[in-house]
């Protein structure tokens, strides 16, 4: 699923702490979308696999709950939030689409990179690639609620969001000719360096 989607149901696991302790809210979302944003800092370096852990983030989100719970602060309830942002994406990501430059035409079974059993886990496939029009929809659900039970900054995250959600999903498809003609045009002793979605092509 596209970046805005994760970033949205990060936000989105969030809201209660604005209405249980609203003087938290604002480390809760902080880590949220942070967590939420923190796998795909591997896009460019074995992507899915490097910071994609669907295993490992489960149990860290376990003890900095407990931690959350014990002692109640910014601190604590950002970290726990952060971690639970980052487990739900690796977890989004294995119900989407295959890691490849055209998803949609299904010829890869790599959905993310499960350490623990050192395998792929296969995509699933219910939002069929990042920037389909399920992948927008779910996008725009979970924007609803945060527009209408947050404020500032939240709303402005949120319509940011929106935004380039709307875009991506409108150009994806073009985008992978674009990416496919650029690399044909490109030297391949650098091509070597580019993900390999990108050399399958």
């Amino acid at each position: 699923m596209m970046l805005p989607t994760h970033v949205l149901a990060g936000l989105a696991i969030a809201l209660p702490i604005a209405t249980i302790a609203p003087e938290l809210a604002p480390a809760a979302f902080a880590g949220a979308a942070a967590g939420s944003v923190l796998p795909d800092l591997d896009m460019y370096a074995g992507h899915r696999r490097t910071l994609h852990f669907p295993v490992y983030y489960l149990p860290l989100t376990s003890v900095a709950a407990i931690l959350a719970l014990a002692v109640p602060m910014g601190a604590t309830v950002g970290l726990a939030y952060l971690f639970a942002g980052a487990a739900l994406h690796c977890r989004m990501d294995e119900f989407g689409g295959s890691l490849e430059l055209r998803p949609w035409a299904e010829r890869s079974e790599r959905g993310v990179y499960d350490h623990y059993n050192d395998e792929w886990r296969a995509p699933r496939r219910l939002i069929q690639y990042d920037g389909s029009p399920g992948d927008l929809a779910m996008t725009g659900l979970l924007a609803l609620p945060l527009l209408v039970l947050t404020g500032e900054p939240v709303n402005w995250l949120v319509i940011a969001a929106m935004l380039v959600g709307i875009t991506y999903a409108v150009l994806r498809k073009w985008l992978a000719d674009v990416v496919e003609q650029v690399i044909a045009l490109t030297p391949r002793s650098i091509v070597a360096y580019l993900p390999g979605r990108y050399r399958e092509s």
